[in-house]
């Protein structure tokens, strides 16, 4: 029964990080037709609606009820929501080709970012392992970025912006992902309805300004419908399914064991590019291979150090009933 239901759980976040991986692919065919703006609306917002449903069904009107958290739950969908996903596919987008490859790099190196945000947040210092690791995975998204070039330079500061923007992005779903012990006693999917749907409308308001001030145009029924099959993949596979796989995989597995599966993100992403017709140059599969090593050794250095400590504290219970019985 246990090993069924491991089973499940590498299934789910193997359904989740391949997800994940197709869909810088995807949007980038989307998004020669659709701004990154009005992509990420009508995407979520479709999301959004989904999950207000089942949430509905699953957990009741009862569920809506920020309980005093509006302000916190704002912050993290924001974060998670707004943030994230305009600025990652702004960021892709403007790089054009090899955004592809790098947003998938970004996404993937995220496990990294989180041990730095923790250390400058919590002021929980990484150890010295997890400092080889962050470099490591650093070293592999810089060649992904620079493609080999020696102009690294020249390259930085043509792709300055993109770069930030997709950074930005990444460390804004960090946050998020963070957010959800805030409210350790809301199911998953209730903290993800809520959060979506106030970094959606966030959204919107954002699109509804740029809209105004003519800084975007309002997609035509002939462009929606020239993105009706990329929209329908990225809302129902990296929108919905994976999110909700993802958060119950990891919480089947622990997310020392769950956070390994990020390792097939950017993998899909080549395998899709490749499949597509696109050349991969062996730079990007260096620099994603060694962003995969330093993510895979330190996940199995956590789960060393996650074994000596259940060990030891196996031990000092035994050690503890071992005297107690003596005393008796």
């Amino acid at each position: 029964m246990k090993s069924n239901t491991q089973l499940a759980g590498i299934i789910l976040c193997l359904i989740a990080s391949i997800s994940w991986g197709a869909m810088f692919p995807v949007a980038d065919h989307a998004l020669t037709y659709i701004d990154p703006l009005f992509f990420t609306l009508i995407r979520y917002g479709s999301v959004t609606l989904l999950l207000v449903i089942i949430l509905f069904i699953k957990e009741g009107k009862t569920a809506f009820r920020f309980e005093g958290k509006f302000f916190t739950l704002l912050i993290f969908g924001v974060a998670g929501f707004t943030v994230y996903n305009i600025l990652i596919f702004l960021g892709q987008h403007m790089m054009g080709r090899s955004g592809v490859v790098v947003a998938s790099i970004m996404e993937s190196i995220m496990p990294m970012l989180s041990i730095l945000i923790i250390w400058m947040y919590k002021k929980v210092k990484p150890e010295n392992y997890q400092f080889i690791t962050i470099s490591c995975a650093f070293i592999g998204a810089f060649i992904v970025v620079t493609n080999g070039s020696a102009d690294f330079a020249s390259i930085l500061t043509t792709n300055l912006f993109p770069i930030l923007f997709m950074l930005i992005a990444v460390i804004g779903w960090c946050i998020y992902s963070m957010g959800g012990e805030s409210v350790k006693d809301w199911s998953t999917l209730r903290y993800s309805t809520l959060t979506c749907l106030l970094g959606t409308i966030t959204t919107g308001l954002i699109t509804l300004v740029a809209t105004a001030f003519h800084i975007i145009d309002v997609p035509s029924l002939e462009v929606i419908y020239q993105v009706r099959y990329d929209m329908t993949f990225m809302i129902l596979f990296p929108g919905l399914i994976a999110l909700l796989a993802w958060n119950k995989g990891i919480k089947i597995l622990s997310p020392v064991s769950g956070i390994l599966f990020i390792n097939f993100v950017p993998v899909t992403t080549l395998v899709v590019v490749m499949l597509q017709g696109h050349p991969i140059s062996l730079y990007e599969v260096f620099g994603t291979a060694l962003v995969i090593y330093a993510l895979t050794q330190n996940n199995l250095y956590q789960r060393k150090q996650q074994n000596k400590t259940i060990k030891q504290m196996s031990l000092d219970h035994s050690r503890y009933y071992e005297k107690r019985s003596k005393i008796h």
